[in-house]
């Protein structure tokens, strides 16, 4: 979880917590009102939690995912350079194969 998230979590109980305290300290309704509106509070606390854990977890994927194709894209370049190295070795090693036979048969004219 980043400090920022952390943060974020601290300061949505600590206020949950600090409103509960007032809102028993300065109710005007009865007890059993007093205690459903904490719950409602409690409910409705739970539910930004959840949504901000389901948002964070979201952009990890996909941030995870971005690296995973990053990777694999990676890794196809390194192969694709690979082979094009090899291939150009071969096509080199088949000029100089063809240049070779050329100096003989220029030399056969030279005499």
């Amino acid at each position: 979880m980043s400090n920022n998230t952390g943060n974020t979590i601290v300061a949505i109980l600590a206020g949950v917590a600090i409103g509960a305290g007032i809102g028993i300290l300065f109710a005007p309704d009865k007890g059993s009102k007093t205690r459903e509106k904490l719950k409602d509070g409690f409910d409705d606390a739970k539910h930004n939690l959840q949504d901000k854990y389901h948002d964070v977890s979201e952009k990890l994927i996909g941030k995870a995912k971005a690296l995973i194709a990053k990777d694999d894209i990676d890794g196809n370049y390194e192969n694709i350079v690979s082979t094009l190295s090899h291939k150009t070795e071969d096509v080199i090693s088949f000029l100089e194969n063809k240049l070779a036979d050329l100096k003989l048969k220029n030399a056969k004219f030279q005499k």
